[in-house]
């Protein structure tokens, strides 16, 4: 219903306003794809030295490396020669894709432009990446002076 997908966009608004970095929607949808047990919002807003805001130091475990290598594909986009700084924000750009719930596989649809195209291969390579990389309960909501 409406009244509950406004409560769901709250709730996820509140938790980007918090964590100050949003798992946007199609990502998180797509880690759904490749993790459907997972909560995705949950598991990695606050997760390493790299999952959530910000980023520094180095990687605790393969999951963490996951999110800094996203967090520098990010900034690669915000430099792509077809992306446009303020209209091609990879944290709010819109893209095309498919999931192969069956086979757990993501992929991108050609017909997104350059940009989109770039933006959705970094969510999917993401998505795959935390399939493959165990979740460690001692990383979650690391002290920052573990990320020197």
């Amino acid at each position: 219903t409406r009244q509950q997908m406004a409560l769901q966009l709250t709730i996820l608004c509140w938790c980007s306003f918090v964590q100050g970095k949003v798992l946007e929607f199609e990502n998180s949808d797509m880690i759904l794809c490749t993790m459907p047990n997972s909560w995705p919002i949950l598991d990695y807003a606050d997760y390493g030295c790299y999952c959530g805001k910000g980023g520094s130091g180095t990687p605790v475990d393969d999951l963490d490396r996951c999110c800094q290598v996203h967090d520098q594909c990010y900034t690669d986009a915000m430099q792509h020669p077809e992306c446009w700084p303020v209209f091609d924000n990879p944290y709010t750009e819109l893209y095309h894709y498919s999931c192969d719930k069956e086979n757990k596989k993501i992929t991108c649809e050609s017909k997104n432009d350059a940009c989109e195209m770039f933006i959705c291969d970094c969510d999917r390579k993401a998505a795959e990446c935390f399939a493959r990389s165990a979740w460690i309960p001692e990383h979650e909501h690391l002290p920052s002076d573990r990320c020197q």
